[in-house]
C-alpha cells in the first residue's frame, strides 16, 4: 500500500479530509493497530501462560509475578518516550514508527517461542522480562510518534476526529487480542491452551507486526516535519528532550495530568477486565473474553464520534464527561461484575462509553500542547511516565486487592483516578482551534 501525507496549510479548515489525508490516516491507523496487538496480548493472556514461566505450586503467585513483569515493561516506556521521541523529532515520524513496530514484533515472536520454566529454569522468566522490556521501550515511543503523525496529517478543525483514530487503532489492537482469546479458549482444551495455544496468539501478533512494518515503510513523511527539517538546515543538532523540559515544562506536566485517569481506567476496563473478572470473581474466561470483545467493538465504533464532538464542543467538555462518568460508575460496577455474562457486559459497556471522552481526545489534546520541533518527545515522554506509574501497575494493584481480602476497595481505586481527572480537566486551558506548528 502506498500512502502520502499532507498537512496542507492551505486546506480549508472545516473541509473534509483530502484523499491524501485519508490515506495517511488509514496507513497510520492500521500500522498502529498491529503494533498494539502485540502489546495487548500480554495482559489478555497473562492468566493463561503465567504458569509456563514461573515455578508451579501457587497459581496466584505465578499470576502476580507475570503481572509484575507486565508492570516492568511499563518502566521502559518513559525511556522509550524520551529516546524514540527524540529520534522521531530529529529523523521524522516515519522513521520513528518504523523502528517501534520492528521492535514490538520481534519481542512478540520471542515470547511465542520461549521454552517454559520446566525446560530452561530461571532463563524462562529472564527471557520474558527482556522481551517485555523491549516491548515497553517500543510502546513508549509509539504513542507520541503515531499521535504526531496523525495530528500533523489533519486539517485544523478535523484534528479531534483524526486524532481519535489513534485510539481506534489502539482499541482495534486490544480487540484483535481479545478475539484471539475468545477463539482459542473456545476451540482448545484447557491443557492445550495452557501449554501451546497461547503461543499461537503471540506468533500471530508478531507476524501482524511485519505487516504493519510494510505499511509504515510505504508511507511518506508529514509536511510539518518536512518543513521543520528544511528550517533546521545549517543549524546545530536539535535536543528535543532538553528543549521540551526548558521551554515547555507546564505543557509536559499537563500531559501527565491528562493521562493519569485515562490510562488507569483504560487498562482496568479494556485490557485487564477479563483477567480480573476471572481471577477475582470466578467468571469463566470464555464468558469474560466474549463480554470484553463485544464492548471493545462498540468502543471502536463510538470513538470517531467522540472525536467529532471534541471538534465541535471542545476538549474540556468531553474529557470531563469521561471523568465524571467514571466517578459515578465506579461503585456500582464492582458490585455487579461477578453476576455472569450480562452483568459483566453491562459494566464493560458503561465503562467504554465514558472512556470515549478520554480516548477520542488524548492524542489531539496532547499534540496541541507542543510545536512540531518537540511534539513527539513532548507527547511521548510525559505520557509514558504517567502510563508507567499508573497504567502499568493497575492490573497488579487490582489483582492484589482482590486476592488479599480487599475486593470491596477496588472501586475506590477507580474513583480516585476519576477525581484526579476532574480536577485536571476542569483547570486546563481549552486547545480546540489552537494554531500548531
Amino acid at each position: 500500500m502506498s500512502a502520502t501525507t499532507t498537512t496542507a496549510p492551505t486546506h480549508a479548515p472545516g473541509a473534509p479530509l483530502t484523499d491524501k489525508q485519508r490515506r495517511a490516516v488509514i496507513a497510520g491507523s492500521i500500522g498502529n493497530t498491529v503494533e498494539w496487538v502485540d502489546w495487548a496480548l500480554y495482559a489478555s493472556f497473562a492468566p493463561i501462560f503465567s504458569a509456563q514461566f514461573f515455578p508451579k505450586g501457587n497459581p496466584n503467585a505465578a499470576l502476580l509475578a507475570t503481572l509484575a513483569v507486565f508492570a516492568v515493561g511499563f518502566l521502559m516506556r518513559p525511556i522509550g518516550g524520551a529516546l524514540l521521541g527524540s529520534y522521531a523529532d530529529r529523523r521524522g515520524r516515519k522513521a520513528g514508527m518504523t523502528l517501534t513496530i520492528s521492535m514490538m514484533a520481534v519481542a512478540a515472536l520471542v515470547i511465542a517461542i520461549c521454552p517454559p520454566y520446566s525446560a530452561i529454569g530461571i532463563l524462562a522468566p529472564v527471557v520474558l522480562v527482556l522481551a517485555r522490556l523491549v516491548q515497553g521501550f517500543s510502546a513508549g515511543g509509539e504513542f507520541g510518534t503515531s499521535s504526531a503523525f496523525l495530528i500533523e496529517s489533519a486539517s485544523p478543525r478535523r484534528r479531534g476526529f483524526v486524532g481519535s483514530w489513534q485510539q481506534v487503532s489502539v482499541g482495534a489492537g486490544a480487540l484483535i487480542a481479545s478475539l484471539l482469546g475468545t477463539l482459542l479458549t473456545r476451540t482448545l482444551s484447557d491443557d492445550a491452551l495452557a501449554t501451546w495455544g497461547w503461543r499461537v496468539a503471540f506468533a500471530v501478533g508478531g507476524l501482524l507486526g511485519l505487516v504493519g512494518l510494510w505499511l509504515r515503510v510505504s508511507v511518506e513523511e508529514t509536511d510539518a516535519f518536512t518543513e521543520l527539517a528544511q528550517r533546521r538546515v545549517g543549524q546545530a543538532k536539535p535536543q528535543p528532550v532538553k528543549e521540551m523540559l526548558v521551554k515547555h515544562p507546564r505543557a509536559a506536566l499537563r500531559v501527565v495530568g491528562i493521562t493519569i485517569a485515562g490510562t488507569l481506567l483504560y487498562y482496568m476496563w479494556v485490557s485487564y477486565m477479563p483477567g480480573y473478572a476471572h481471577t477475582a470473581e470466578g467468571v469463566p474466561l470464555t464468558t469474560a473474553f466474549l463480554a470484553n470483545t463485544l464492548a471493545i467493538a462498540i468502543f471502536l465504533v463510538l470513538l470517531p464520534f467522540g472525536g467529532k464532538l471534541s471538534d465541535r464542543f471542545g476538549r474540556k467538555p468531553t474529557l470531563l464527561f469521561f471523568a465524571i462518568g467514571f466517578l459515578v460508575l465506579a461503585w456500582p460496577a464492582f458490585q455487579i461484575i461477578g453476576g455472569g455474562f450480562w452483568s459483566l457486559f453491562l459494566v464493560e459497556l458503561a465503562g467504554v462509553f465514558f472512556l470515549v471522552g478520554y480516548s477520542a481526545n488524548c492524542a489531539v489534546v496532547m499534540a496541541e500542547q507542543f510545536p512540531a520541533d518537540v511534539r513527539t518527545t513532548g507527547i511521548g515522554l510525559p505520557y509514558a511516565l504517567a502510563v508507567a506509574i499508573f497504567g502499568g501497575t493497575a492490573p497488579y494493584v487490582t489483582t492484589w486487592l482482590a486476592t488479599h481480602g480487599h475486593r470491596d476497595k477496588v472501586w475506590l481505586y477507580a474513583a480516585a483516578a476519576a477525581v484526579v481527572g476532574i480536577v485536571v480537566y476542569a483547570t486546563m486551558p481549552e486547545t480546540k482551534g489552537k494554531e500548531i506548528g
